[in-house]
């Protein structure tokens, strides 16, 4: 036992060892990879559609092969001849958030999803995995990419949709890029766009720990005007000709705003300095939506569009998961004997990879709620996920449990920290 024990974990080392500089092996290009994933709640497919490439790579230039969180998806870039893990990346998505849903027990469906990645030096061969909510693997695709392949098609900035910088702290190098994007906004409203650009920016910088760590970030407004004024609200019967299609009643949850033209957003973005995406959408109706390292997309002129927005940024930025609670969920999403990867959720299977050490001695677990320090006071309080009963979150209240929490807690705010340092700091 103990001799396979080191043969596994020699292997894994080799797997995992840290790849050689990013010059080594990468071009300053990204290739963009798009797939097309379908399904039911029973079965995954992945299939290559299209690759492209334009000229510049924005992407994290350290930690290139490790993770931080595994998400419910990965992207493995290998060398082809030496089989060294080059790259990684971790994702969730709306089609594997989509199988859990009623309509998934009855309609196949596919989704767009597009992935971005360095474009390699050398031939390589790129795995895509999606886990399911036990983490183990229920989708994998490899494939292979020859960097000379001449049907990998070339794309440049769109000139006629203009952009400019609204924060740039550095160099894309060494900083992440932030792209906001107009959608629903037609061309004489984007003066009122680059207004709540700026806003969500202040509120960002409002909440620690992006307030003392601003300097790790740079922020684009994309100016991607809409031919209608607003967004699509099917329960009301409105529908909008706007520059992302999005639409509310997102799996017939009426609040629930995406959209699913990835290919659409990807395009507008095409050669601009871009690594995480926010939507804002011009409309005062209540919702939004964030999915982790894909996008997050908030209303921006309802009365809590700055509590959403700043909630979904801790979704598609940090991997953080919902802290409130219900008892009708369709599908359990955290199965008991599991351990959530979302760094601000448990089931106490593994509670000692989340903040066990942020406990003060003699902690109850589970901690009763007091009603005192309801935002600081770190302990292991049942209710979160979407469950009432054996999911545990940190605190009380926090910005991922309620809007009228004033900051993210503690235990979210390391998260968040961790991910901005693992972005921008070598290990």
């Amino acid at each position: 036992m103990k001799a396979l024990f080191f043969i596994l974990f020699f292997l894994q080392f080799c797997l995992c060892v840290g790849a050689q500089d990013f010059d080594d092996w990468f071009q300053n290009r990204t290739l963009r990879l798009d797939y097309s994933f379908s399904g039911d709640n029973q079965s995954q497919y992945i299939f290559l559609d299209e690759m492209k490439w334009f000229d510049g790579w924005y992407g994290r230039r350290v930690n290139m092969d490790s993770l931080l969180l595994s998400g419910n998806g990965q992207i493995c870039v290998k060398d082809s001849k030496s089989g060294q893990l080059l790259y990684r990346y971790s994702f969730s998505t709306l089609f594997q958030e989509w199988q859990g849903t009623e309509e998934a027990t009855r309609t196949p469906k596919s989704f767009d999803n597009i992935f971005l990645v360095p474009f390699p030096k050398y031939p390589v061969d790129i795995t895509i995995l999606l886990t399911d909510i036990h983490n183990k693997v229920s989708g994998r695709m490899t494939h292979h990419v020859d960097p000379n392949d001449i049907l990998i098609r070339p794309m440049s900035v769109d000139n006629n949709i203009k952009w400019k910088y609204l924060l740039q702290s550095g160099d894309s190098k060494e900083k992440i890029d932030i792209a906001f994007v107009a959608e629903g906004y037609q061309a004489d409203e984007l003066d009122v766009y680059e207004k709540d650009c700026k806003a969500s920016i202040d509120a960002l910088v409002s909440h620690e720990p992006f307030k003392s760590m601003i300097d790790r970030f740079n922020f684009i407004a994309v100016m991607a005007p809409s031919q209608h004024s607003g967004v699509s609200v099917p329960h009301d019967n409105v529908w909008k000709n706007t520059a992302l299609s999005s639409n509310y009643d997102t799996f017939y949850s009426d609040r629930y705003l995406t959209t699913l033209q990835l290919k659409k957003l990807h395009n507008v973005l095409s050669g601009l300095p871009y690594e995480h995406i926010i939507i804002l959408a011009n409309t005062d109706n209540y919702g939004g939506g964030g999915i982790y390292n894909s996008y997050l997309m908030s209303a921006a002129h309802n009365k809590n569009s700055i509590p959403v927005l700043v909630h979904e940024f801790g979704h598609s930025f940090a991997g953080l998961a919902d802290e409130y609670f219900y008892d009708d969920a369709y599908e359990v999403m955290y199965p008991l004997d599991t351990e959530p990867w979302e760094p601000n959720i448990t089931t106490l299977v593994d509670f000692k990879s989340k903040w066990a050490d942020m406990l003060e001695l003699h902690t109850r677990i589970p901690t009763v709620p007091t009603g005192n320090d309801m935002y600081t006071q770190v302990g292991v309080y049942e209710g979160a996920g979407y469950q009432s009963k054996g999911v545990y979150r940190p605190v009380q209240e926090c910005r991922m449990k309620i809007n009228e929490a004033p900051d993210f807690c503690p235990v979210c705010q390391r998260a968040i920290k961790r991910m901005i340092d693992y972005s921008t700091t070598q290990e």
